[in-house]
């Protein structure tokens, strides 16, 4: 029988704050923590919430690997609320996860807010640092790498940028709603890191990413670039680095991590359909 690569973890919060006026910071812990085997960079895992009126999050124990198709059968009134997040960093026993604040918008939005020391709080993890949640993975003949994405990108861009390598040429685009979001992103990579702070102009809209990568003058030599953020700007931007300046498809990671005008509930039903 195949080891599970993934497992739940039964967490509580042990410290919640507003560390800017875009972002909230919830640390999770308890006795299986360390269990959770990150491999850095981008690593995801699935947040797992109760709903209304729930203590504890509904979900298909026992299943192992093939928890999606089993959470896909439970009941939608009833079965925990699903998110998808990065691990913004991980320490002995607890680790953080970052959330972008946007009014008070979305099941995990206000349970960021208003969540206190002691909720439950239920992750989908891995097992093993070589896993499916980490996309970032430049070939070894990478000459620099190029990093672009909103602020639902930062935790992970934070991630990359502190597991590059020494003295790797970065390339750095990084969209944040206000100026005060801006954070410090320790790294020996030789990292060139612009913000594009919105002030005021509502996300997904004015598109300021596409137009600074645009206008940028790139570094010679062999790239890789990762690309997150909201679906339509991820996709121009890459159209842009394929079309416009000759990246290799095969090159480019890039990942849609919200959609204009679509809750995330919508695209987790989307992706039900598709499977079914």
């Amino acid at each position: 029988m195949t080891a599970a690569l993934f497992d739940f973890f039964d967490l509580h919060v042990l410290r919640a704050q507003r560390i800017s006026p875009g972002f909230a910071r919830v640390t999770l812990g308890g006795e299986c923590a360390d269990r959770l085997a990150s491999g850095g960079r981008d690593q995801r895992v699935k947040l797992f919430l109760p709903r209304p009126g729930q203590r504890e999050a509904s979900l298909p124990r026992g299943a192992g690997d093939r928890w999606w198709p089993a959470w896909q059968r439970m009941d939608p009134a009833t079965r925990a609320v699903m998110r998808t997040y990065t691990v913004r960093e991980q320490r002995p026993g607890e680790l953080d996860l970052d959330f972008a604040i946007h009014g008070d918008v979305g099941h995990a939005c206000r349970w960021a807010r208003r969540v206190r020391p002691g909720d439950p709080a239920t992750l989908l993890g891995p097992l093993t640092e070589d896993n499916a949640g980490v996309g970032f993975r430049p070939p070894a003949d990478t000459a620099w790498v190029l990093l672009a994405g909103d602020a639902t990108a930062l935790p992970a861009m934070a991630g990359i940028l502190a597991w590059l390598p020494e003295g790797m040429p970065v390339k750095a685009w990084i969209e944040v709603a206000h100026g005060a979001d801006r954070q410090a992103l320790p790294t020996k990579a030789d990292a060139d890191v612009t913000w594009l702070c919105r002030d005021g102009l509502p996300p997904g809209q004015g598109d300021p990413l596409l137009r600074a990568v645009r206008a940028a003058a790139l570094p010679q030599g062999t790239p890789y670039a990762w690309l997150a953020g909201e679906a339509g700007c991820v996709r121009a931007l890459r159209r842009h680095l394929v079309g416009d300046r000759g990246f290799r498809r095969d090159r480019i990671t890039f990942t849609g991590y919200w959609r204009r005008g679509v809750s995330e509930d919508h695209l987790i039903e989307e992706a039900i359909a598709a499977a079914s």
